[in-house]
């Protein structure tokens, strides 16, 4: 079998992120697995994964990877460090043709890069394969929870970065005690999964839609609101999910219906121009009074599901003030505001465990289709091959003009 080089290369966004594809040990496992295999590491100062831990177990670490055949990264490559003619996985953050990536796009065409999207590798039902989304709810609804506590002085959340792992995380939770306060949790996916897991973790209780509407608890409860619960058909049909991701314009969202009860939105959704927002800045002016104070938007889409994110905060400094009556930026926790928790990069906060989970999926679910010809599911998450759009993606046409 012919031999394949992958290298695993240096993350070099300007927003640095220090998740990695592999861990050292998945690494050896794969090149185990497959013996035609050899896995070269791009040296890295930011990497959650030391150049030490990897060259431990035997694996190169070099400057130069341009002897690769196969790049594996996470985010966006900066333009000038992308390599002609290499196949590329990574979030390219490009299928729903991002502004803001448009001449990376355009980049990747022009050196010739077969380009595979993780978020684009998807089961035959549509579902994704991979993701870092659950941890991205965890340290989301971790963030929310941290930011009410800031605002009302009620219970302290240390920094999730600030522990050593996920088992510590966990660990940190042990005698901490919430006030008596509804959560609406939102999404059906990983990210909402992460969520309701520190829903668990901290003792919160989840409730049906009508007690959570009509009855004050003195204890801290969420409801879960997905598929029927959140969306409506316009004409009053049956909810069928299959028929809202084909038809989203025919839905509206019914989160009007939690919004008066609610401290608290941790929201998961998936969300794109044609789905309605969870609420609109007029539905916020006329709730009142107005209950919601804080807002942790975990899928962190700008001016998207959630209208008052108004972009990207940062893992050291996650929460910025939205002012209801004249929808601009403040600082956090004014009395007339909304606190916003919206961070692009969350499970950077856990690196070590979010690569773990990742690269696990990647080695059992993606890796053996690579070496298939014409694996189905690589061919429909190819968005660029040797620089040309592909049949699935031709809608990308306009986007590269």
């Amino acid at each position: 079998m012919t031999k394949i080089k992958i290298g695993l290369i240096k993350e070099g966004k300007s927003c640095k992120d220090n998740r990695v594809a592999f861990t050292p040990k998945q690494c050896l496992e794969l090149q185990v697995q497959y013996p035609h295999v050899k896995v070269f590491i791009q040296k890295s100062e930011i990497r959650c994964f030391s150049d030490a831990e990897y060259q431990k177990l035997g694996l190169p670490v070099v400057d130069d990877i341009s002897h690769c055949d196969i790049l594996l990264g996470i985010k966006e490559v900066p333009i000038d460090q992308l390599i002609p003619h290499k196949t590329y996985f990574i979030f390219s953050h490009t299928k729903k043709m991002q502004s803001y990536n448009q001449d990376f796009f355009k980049a990747m065409i022009a050196k010739n890069i077969t380009l595979i999207d993780y978020e684009c590798i998807e089961y035959t039902d549509g579902s994704r394969v991979l993701g870092f989304g659950f941890f991205a709810g965890i340290v989301g609804a971790h963030n929310g929870l941290m930011a009410y506590g800031l605002r009302t002085n009620t219970f302290h959340l240390e920094r999730v970065f600030k522990v050593k792992d996920y088992s510590h995380l966990i660990s940190s939770y042990f005698g901490l005690k919430l006030p008596p306060i509804k959560i609406a949790v939102t999404g059906s996916g990983r990210v909402s999964k992460g969520i309701i897991e520190i829903m668990n973790l901290v003792d919160i209780k989840e409730v049906d839609d009508y007690d959570y509407c009509n009855t004050d608890f003195d204890y801290p409860v969420f409801i879960h609101l997905k598929g029927d619960s959140l969306y409506q058909r316009k004409d009053q049909k049956p909810f069928i999910r299959t028929d809202f991701h084909n038809n989203p314009k025919d839905y509206k969202c019914l989160f009007n219906n939690y919004l008066p009860y609610t401290q608290i939105l941790l929201n998961g959704v998936y969300w794109e121009k044609s789905i309605a927002p969870l609420f609109t800045l007029d539905d916020l002016n006329q709730c009142k009074p107005m209950k919601l104070v804080t807002i942790a938007d975990v899928t962190d889409d700008a001016y998207g599901s959630v209208p008052c994110n108004l972009g990207d905060a940062t893992i050291e400094d996650p929460i910025y003030g939205f002012d209801v009556k004249t929808g601009s930026k403040t600082l956090p926790y004014q009395s007339e505001g909304i606190d916003i928790v919206a961070v692009g990069n969350l499970p950077n906060e856990l690196p070590r465990d979010a690569s773990y989970y990742f690269g696990e999926q990647l080695l059992k679910n993606v890796i053996p289709n690579i070496f298939i010809e014409n694996s189905p599911i690589i061919n429909k998450a190819t968005i660029l091959k040797n620089g040309n759009i592909t049949i699935n993606f031709e809608y990308l046409k306009n986007y590269c003009k």
